[in-house]
């Protein structure tokens, strides 16, 4: 079994948001360790929040299990030209869609372009997300809150609804809750809220598309190093991220993928409108 590092980690403050290349340790998206075995062979995916982190690891993984994947990111380019390269090495296209997801135009834009380049969508991941950390109520301004609720849920009702016209019967959709949506942390409130958001969207979705065959989850990982978690969080928090879960570290990118290729697949065809954790062993119930 593969030694992930453990806390605590050096200080390294970044601006949001965030780069993974300046990251230490470099996080693990299943570069040098992931191995498809056809599981998804001629699927085309959509993945928002793909340059980086767990959208990084996910791309690469579903390029690995034989699908082409148009990544949605912000304007992290250096970190979503890594990604596109891994998706190419692994014999697969890449279509990069750099755009501000709190933006309707931009929502409806992505799909659009996907479709045009692709013909259609089988698997959708909504997983670009924005965060900051703050110590009271007070700290939180009108406008960040609007624009976390945005990016956050707001974002993935407008790209399932341009989506879901050009998904066939047996598409999936993924969306990223968190273990905030169980357990809020209160420094993180507005992304909190929109966590348990994403989940109540996700069991209504499903029950909405099920007589369509497109099948809609979520996963709710833990603590994941990526680098949101860096260019949000103070350095305290950073230094010892992850070190309260049980098994003592944070998530890497890799360990999470994995649950996104299954719930992408034809195996996972009985399996809509739940609700997955990837914790490190904190429940979440």
């Amino acid at each position: 079994m593969k030694s992930y590092p453990y806390p605590p980690f050096p200080s390294q403050p970044q601006s949001t948001p965030g780069s993974q290349q300046a990251m230490d340790p470099y996080p693990d998206c299943g570069e040098q360790t992931y191995k498809g075995s056809g599981r998804l062979q001629g699927k085309i995916a959509l993945v928002t929040g793909g340059d980086s982190g767990i959208g990084r690891a996910v791309a690469i993984a579903f390029a690995r299990e034989g699908a082409d994947v148009a990544v949605a990111y912000l304007d992290e380019h250096e970190d979503a030209q890594e990604t596109a390269r891994w998706v190419e090495l692994a014999g697969r296209q890449c279509l990069l869609l750099p755009g501000d997801l709190s933006q309707k135009r931009q929502c409806r834009e992505l799909v659009t372009r996907t479709v045009e380049h692709f013909g259609h969508i089988d698997v959708l991941v909504n997983n670009a997300a924005y965060q900051m950390t703050h110590e009271s109520l007070e700290d939180i301004s009108d406008e960040e809150w609007v624009r976390t609720f945005d990016i956050n849920i707001t974002a993935i009702f407008r790209i399932c609804q341009a989506a879901v016209p050009h998904m066939p019967s047996g598409s999936s959709i993924i969306n990223t809750s968190s273990i905030n949506s169980d357990a809020p942390k209160p420094t993180l409130l507005p992304y909190a809220t929109t966590k348990g958001a994403i989940a109540n969207f996700t069991a209504g979705l499903a029950q909405l598309l099920g007589p369509k065959g497109i099948r809609v989850n979520s996963v709710a990982p833990g603590p994941i190093w990526t680098p949101l978690i860096v260019s949000t969080m103070p350095p305290e928090e950073v230094k010892h991220f992850g070190q309260q879960t049980p098994l003592g570290r944070p998530g890497q990118p890799v360990e999470v993928a994995p649950l996104y290729v299954l719930l992408a697949s034809d195996e996972s065809s009985y399996v809509s409108g739940s609700r997955y954790g990837v914790t490190g062993g904190k429940p979440i119930l």
